[in-house]
């Protein structure tokens, strides 16, 4: 930015820590303009159970197992003949039919580590490119670009946790160009609207009063005329009104929000997890229906490892946990669903769910689940997919995938081919030069899918 022009640094909009690498929004629009921006509106939303979920009490019970492997919960009907899951979901099961289970996710790490579930690689295959493998969000921003100035392609509203491996892995060998827009992670603090950070953008009226204030004091100083092409673009995309009312959840109907319900995102149920906030898949959908093309989120911690007792019904830490956490995630993704369908967006936008690993049949020593990644699950919804099903199963202790076993690589196919990615043929360029393949292993699309 030359020295003759005259907003300072601080009244302009800026954001700080896009990545490690600080980028400034002007260079990242600059480095996507090479990119072919497509009118496709297809989106997905990510969203990640932090810590691992218990499979087998949320989406895979074994009724007629022992005690102390079946738990504390009993399955129920749902709204498609033959299918169960956990008593605590009756939300879900009743909308069964705009669902899909895949109860036989194999090929799981081992740690707590969030890098599989969000780019779709082991963490230990052999072969990682330097700088790593970019995020699903990363690669479609690469290969899509945006719908429209107005609204990053790619937005992540996961909360920063104190335990690295549960965070995003970032934009890997393609560079901080395609790092996501973070309205809710560290770069919050860099982000400024006249003194206004994004942590207030619930107060709607000082939202748009730094608005008009800030817009005003440019127009004065003649600032937007001295602004070079991509800066003006970033003043553009953070002063839009479309990313600012997506981001201001004053503007949904109260009755929407009290559907979905609320949580404090300074409130950690555990000290190096997530915050439980029901409200981001509210803003996920918004931010979809502003353009973006992925959305990412990180939701509650589930990683409980101690507190039931044998017989799996003892008052104690896990099972009031479970008492506790179901019913609010019941709550907040049938919501999610639901308003995808009621606003017409049910074919166009995909939700994926699933955690790091499932976790042990056996009740441990410590009277809780412990990791288990011989097999996992995922929940998926939208996409213009086939619903309304159960994909593989596992045996009678929900231990080991004993029919049609699904990869990372099947998942991802899946989702970049419901954005119209053809996850066969498609690559990104890594730093050497060479092409890389989007899916292990060359994985095709979920045949029962799509």
């Amino acid at each position: 930015m030359t020295s003759h022009f005259p907003l300072s640094r601080r009244s302009f909009l800026k954001i700080g820590g896009i990545g490690a690498a600080g980028l400034a929004l002007p260079q990242l629009l600059k480095a996507e303009d090479a990119v072919g921006i497509r009118s496709s509106r297809k989106s997905v939303i990510f969203i990640y159970l932090v810590g691992g979920p218990p499979h087998q009490d949320m989406f895979d019970l074994k009724p007629n197992a022992p005690q102390e492997i079946a738990g504390p919960w009993r399955p129920i009907a749902t709204n498609v003949n033959g299918i169960q899951i956990c008593e605590a979901l009756p939300k879900l099961a009743s909308m069964m039919d705009k669902l899909v289970v895949v109860r036989s996710v194999v090929g799981n790490q081992a740690d707590h580590d969030a890098i599989q579930v969000f780019n779709g690689h082991h963490p230990r295959q052999p072969g990682k490119p330097q700088g790593g493998w970019p995020q699903f969000g990363s690669v479609v921003s690469r290969l899509q670009g945006g719908v429209d100035r107005a609204t990053p392609p790619f937005v992540s509203l996961c909360y920063t946790t104190t335990h690295g491996p549960y965070n995003e892995p970032g934009p890997g060998f393609l560079g901080m160009a395609m790092a996501p827009f973070r309205p809710m992670g560290p770069s919050r603090n860099d982000m400024i609207l006249n003194g206004v950070t994004v942590d207030r953008l619930a107060d709607r009226r000082t939202l748009l009063q730094s608005f008009d204030s800030l817009r005003r004091d440019v127009d004065i100083n003649g600032a937007v005329s001295g602004m070079d092409h991509f800066t003006e673009q970033a003043f553009g995309l953070l002063t839009s009104s479309r990313l600012a009312e997506a981001l201001d959840l004053s503007r949904e109907d109260p009755r929407i929000v009290a559907r979905y319900g609320t949580g404090n995102p300074n409130i950690m149920i555990d000290a190096n997890g997530a915050p439980r906030v029901p409200q981001s898949m509210l803003m996920a959908r918004r931010l979809v229906e502003a353009g973006a093309r992925v959305v990412t989120l990180n939701y509650s911690k589930w990683d409980w490892h101690g507190g039931l007792n044998a017989e799996g019904r003892a008052n104690n830490s896990v099972f009031l946990r479970e008492a506790e956490d179901f019913p609010i995630f019941d709550n907040c993704l049938s919501a999610l669903i639901e308003d995808l369908h009621a606003r017409g967006l049910s074919d166009d936008c995909t939700v994926c769910v699933m955690g790091e690993f499932g976790r042990t049949p056996r009740i441990s020593a410590q009277v809780g689940r412990d990791h288990w990644p011989q097999v996992n699950m995922a929940l998926l919804a939208g996409g213009g997919m086939r619903t309304g099903q159960v994909i593989g199963a596992t045996d009678r202790i929900a231990g080991e995938a004993i029919a049609r076993p699904v990869t990372f690589g099947e998942i991802y196919a899946t989702l970049f081919h419901n954005l119209g990615i053809n996850p066969t043929c498609a690559t990104v360029t890594d730093l050497t030069g060479r092409p890389q393949y989007i899916v292990e292993d060359n994985a095709q699309p979920m045949r029962e899918l799509v």
